[in-house]
């Protein structure tokens, strides 16, 4: 029997294909969403969003590279103009801004997340995996960019950045009940 070498899709691959971008789309969508809670402001020009728990839950639900995919096209959408960041904004302007470190790290933020919720999700209980890969990635991650670019644009010291620990945490705690619950209504779990 002779070995095809079409690369039409299967069927099967065809709906897995269909199933990812699909997800895809809808946390980029919900990360969107997020953005519609009015933010609030902590003293610094950089303001606590839901948004960082958007990212958070893309990364826990999706895995590293469905999630940061997910943020990344809700990124383009933002870069092309469209005002979906919290306050409603948009616009390449955003990349000039102190909030712009936390913007780009939200790529890294969600791959981050779903890289350590991989490697934990069977090794350890599930609401232990999401808090560590909230905090590691959602907190720790978007951090490692946007606390010194919040530096370098206000001349502000790091510590100022620790501002947006509290909210974070609570946003991180909020993400893995929501994993909890996730997981517990998927089939066969």
């Amino acid at each position: 029997m002779p070995i095809s070498t079409s690369s039409a899709p299967t069927p099967t691959r065809s709906r897995s294909t269909s199933t990812d971008l699909a997800l895809i789309a809808s946390f980029a969508a919900l990360i969107a969403v997020l953005g519609i809670v009015p933010p609030i402001a902590v003293g610094l020009p950089v303001p606590i969003t839901l948004q960082t728990m958007g990212v958070m839950l893309a990364g826990l639900i999706l895995g590293a590279r469905r999630g940061a995919l997910a943020v990344l096209v809700f990124g383009v959408l933002v870069l092309v103009g469209l005002p979906l960041l919290s306050g409603g904004r948009g616009g390449l302007g955003v990349l000039a801004g102190p909030s712009a470190g936390y913007f780009v790290g939200f790529v890294l933020g969600a791959y981050v997340t779903g890289w350590v919720m991989e490697r934990l999700a069977d090794r350890v209980p599930v609401v232990a995996a999401a808090l560590t890969a909230a905090v590691v990635g959602g907190v720790a991650a978007v951090y490692l960019i946007g606390i010194p670019v919040l530096v370098w644009r206000t001349e502000s010291t790091a510590m100022a950045g620790l501002a947006f620990l509290p909210g974070d945490l609570i946003k991180a705690v909020l993400a893995t009940a929501v994993t909890a619950g996730v997981r517990r209504a998927l089939p066969g779990r």
